[in-house]
């Protein structure tokens, strides 16, 4: 399947930007079953300074903002041919080691909650092969925690999102992250795209997460869908938590304001 994806962001600022700098990784990368096919981006009010792989070798680029700016667009955009395989990524490649993906992070520390379902899984599997194993943890994990928006934000930890039940993609991941480590799996999150029948339009790009196998390698999970990725899916960045694979990062200096909008469009 042919995915054609137009990313644009745009950030707002009631008072001209002093210095602001922006990391960027919203460039996909060909292999793992996607191809990409063409890819291009382009800033509005800011100037590329550099663009290289960074430890998880995710494509990152850096944009400084123009001084004076009051507004930012950033678009990215192209195609890529993607293939259905069933969530198997396969074999680790990259700078970091495998056991760097079993260490907790502040967003994925295992804390009471983590604990007991882990205890739950190891209690409950006995019988089960690892693949079953964690594709009922990831049901469980949707049991426990409803997909709703607007309940969590980007600094939001595993543990309380699993505490309050309410939570979005990103919480999902990072709950899995979090009791596979503690079941001690090397997993890792995936910020990318996901094409959804009869929606063109989306307010923001998907999260999910891997696991690392004995038997097959990284395997993917989208718990918010019950699923491991398809052929409708085009992974961009990975890393130990939403914080190493966010589609944007920046720092600003000055007073005032900023507002963000997203529009994102995801096609066959």
């Amino acid at each position: 399947m042919k995915l054609t994806i137009t990313h644009v962001t745009t950030y707002r600022y009631d008072t001209p930007v002093h210095y602001a700098l922006q990391q960027l990784r919203l460039i996909p990368r060909s292999g793992h079953g996607q191809t990409v096919v063409e890819w291009e981006s382009f800033i509005n009010g800011g100037e590329k300074q550099a663009v290289f792989e960074d430890q998880f070798v995710n494509q990152t680029e850096l944009v400084k903002v123009d001084p004076g700016a009051t507004e930012v667009e950033i678009i990215s955009k192209g195609i890529v041919e993607v293939e259905d395989r069933h969530g198997v990524v396969g074999g680790h490649s990259g700078f970091a080691p495998l056991w760097l993906f079993k260490c907790p992070t502040p967003l994925t520390a295992a804390g009471n909650h983590i604990r007991q379902l882990a205890a739950r899984i190891r209690h409950e599997t006995t019988e089960m092969d690892e693949i079953t194993r964690l594709h009922f943890l990831s049901s469980l994990i949707l049991e426990a925690v409803t997909y709703e928006t607007g309940e969590t934000d980007s600094t939001t930890t595993a543990e309380v999102a699993l505490t309050s039940g309410h939570g979005v993609c990103q919480d999902h991941a990072h709950i899995m992250i979090a009791v596979a480590r503690d079941l001690d799996y090397p997993a890792r999150y995936v910020s990318g795209y996901l094409f959804m029948d009869g929606q063109d339009q989306q307010d923001a790009s998907h999260a999910w997460c891997e696991v690392w196998t004995e038997s097959l390698g990284w395997i993917g999970f989208d718990v918010s869908n019950g699923i491991s990725p398809d052929g409708r899916y085009v992974r961009v960045a990975t890393g130990r938590d939403y914080k190493d694979a966010a589609p944007i990062q920046g720092i600003r200096q000055g007073e005032g304001q900023e507002s963000l909008q997203v529009t994102l469009q995801v096609q066959q």
